[in-house]
């Protein structure tokens, strides 16, 4: 394992909804929704939509938060 690597192993990102603003944190995941905490991104369903709007995986867009 290179050094970078271990440095951080496991960096979540937050993905935001462009219609509604609502954020999709890979930390929290959305447990009401069936989504771990510590769920990546890619590993969300395609199929899943935003629980505040119903925009699709296709509307978010990664955050700097």
């Amino acid at each position: 394992m290179t050094q970078e690597a271990t440095k951080n192993p496991t960096e979540y990102k937050s993905w935001m909804c462009l219609i509604c603003g609502w954020i999709y944190s890979e930390a929290a995941g959305v447990p009401d929704e069936g989504i771990a905490p510590g769920t990546k991104w890619e590993d969300v369903p395609m199929n899943w939509t935003c629980p505040e709007c119903g925009a699709r995986k296709d509307d978010f867009e990664m955050v700097q938060v």
